[in-house]
C-alpha cells in the first residue's frame, strides 16, 4: 500500500502558517499602533468609522477562530489515519485499535462491518458522497464569513460616503460659510477609506485560510476514500471473480468426492461378487459333504448289517 501521501499531515503546516499569520499581524499593528490609532480612532466626527471597523474585525476574528478549531479537528482526524495505516502495516487483527472511535476512519470501518454482517451490498460512491456532504456542512459558517466579508467593506464604504453627501449638503447649504459640513465630508470619505482597507485585509487574510482549510478537507477525504478502496472494500467486499474461483474450487471438489464415491461404490462391488461367490462355494461344499455322509452311512449300514433306518432318522 502506497502510504508516503497518507502520513503527509497537511494540517500541521497550515497551523503552523496560521500562527506565523498571526505573529506578523500583531507585530505589524504593535510598529504601526500609532499611525493606526490616529487613523481609526482620532478626529472621528462620528462613531460609525470604529463601530463598522469593529464589526469587520469581530467577523475576521470570528471567522479565524472556526478555522482554527476545524484545523484541530481535521489534524486529530489525520492522526487517526496515519494510526489506521500503522495498524494495517503491522497486520493487526483490529485495523481501528487505539484509535478514537468517533474518527472518520473508525465511523467508515464500523460502516462497512455493520453492512458486511449484515450481508448488505456495500456502495463506495454513496458513502462517499455522505461523506462529503456531513464535511461540507461544517464549513457552512466559515464559508457565510468568506462571502459576506468583502461586502462589509462595501456596506462600510456605502455608509461613509452617505454620511460624506450629508457633510456636502450642509456644506451647500452655508453656502461655504460653516466648516461643520466640510469636516463631515472628510470624516465621511475617511470612514469609507478605512473601512474599504480594513475590509479588504480581512478578506485576504480570511480567504488564503478558508482555501487552505477546505484543501484540508479535500486531502483528508482523499486519504479516506483511498485507504477504502485499497484496504476496506477488498476485506469486506467479495468481487465476481473471487465468487466465480471459490465457485470452480467447489466445484472441483465435488467432482473429486463423486470420484471417490464411484471409486467406493466399485469396491462395495466387488466385495459383494466375491462374497456371494464364497456363500456359493461354501454351499456347493456343504451339498457334497452331505452326500459324502449319507454315502458313508449307507456303507456302514451295508457293511455291518444294519436294519434300514425309518423314515425321519436317516
Amino acid at each position: 500500500m502506497d502510504t508516503h501521501r497518507l502520513l503527509i499531515k497537511l494540517s500541521n503546516r497550515i497551523l503552523l502558517q496560521f500562527v506565523i499569520a498571526l505573529i506578523l499581524l500583531a507585530v505589524a499593528i504593535t510598529i504601526n499602533v500609532d499611525f493606526l490609532k490616529h487613523f481609526y480612532l482620532e478626529n472621528q466626527q462620528t462613531d460609525t468609522g470604529i463601530i463598522l471597523n469593529s464589526i469587520i474585525a469581530g467577523i475576521l476574528i470570528l471567522g479565524l477562530l472556526n478555522l482554527f478549531i476545524l484545523l484541530l479537528r481535521y489534524r486529530r482526524e489525520e492522526n487517526a489515519i496515519s494510526g489506521f495505516v500503522e495498524n494495517v502495516e503491522a497486520i493487526r487483527k483490529d485495523p481501528i485499535e487505539g484509535l478514537n472511535t468517533h474518527s472518520l476512519i473508525a465511523k467508515r470501518f464500523a460502516t462497512m462491518k455493520s453492512i458486511n454482517l449484515a450481508h448488505g451490498e456495500i456502495n463506495h460512491n454513496a458513502l462517499a458522497a455522505m461523506l462529503t456532504a456531513d464535511e461540507s456542512t461544517r464549513l457552512g459558517v466559515v464559508r457565510f464569513i468568506n462571502n459576506i466579508l468583502i461586502l462589509t467593506g462595501v456596506f462600510g464604504t456605502i455608509v461613509s460616503l452617505s454620511i460624506a453627501l450629508l457633510g456636502a449638503s450642509d456644506l451647500i447649504e452655508t453656502a461655504g460659510t460653516g466648516l461643520d459640513g466640510m469636516g463631515l465630508v472628510i470624516h465621511g470619505m475617511s470612514t469609507a477609506l478605512s473601512t474599504t482597507i480594513t475590509a479588504i485585509v480581512s478578506y485576504v487574510l480570511f480567504g488564503y485560510f478558508y482555501l487552505r482549510v477546505k484543501d484540508v478537507q479535500t486531502h483528508l477525504i482523499s486519504g479516506i476514500e483511498h485507504l477504502t478502496s485499497v484496504f476496506l472494500i477488498p476485506k469486506f467486499v467479495k468481487r465476481s471473480e473471487d465468487i466465480i474461483n471459490q465457485m470452480a474450487g467447489l466445484i472441483k471438489g465435488v467432482i473429486r468426492a463423486t470420484e471417490k464415491m464411484t471409486e467406493t461404490q466399485e469396491v462395495y462391488k466387488a466385495s459383494a461378487l466375491t462374497l456371494q461367490q464364497s456363500v456359493e462355494s461354501n454351499k456347493q461344499q456343504m451339498d457334497k459333504l452331505t452326500s459324502d455322509i449319507s454315502s458313508i452311512k449307507k456303507i456302514l449300514r451295508d457293511g455291518f448289517r444294519l436294519p434300514a433306518p425309518t423314515p425321519g432318522q436317516e
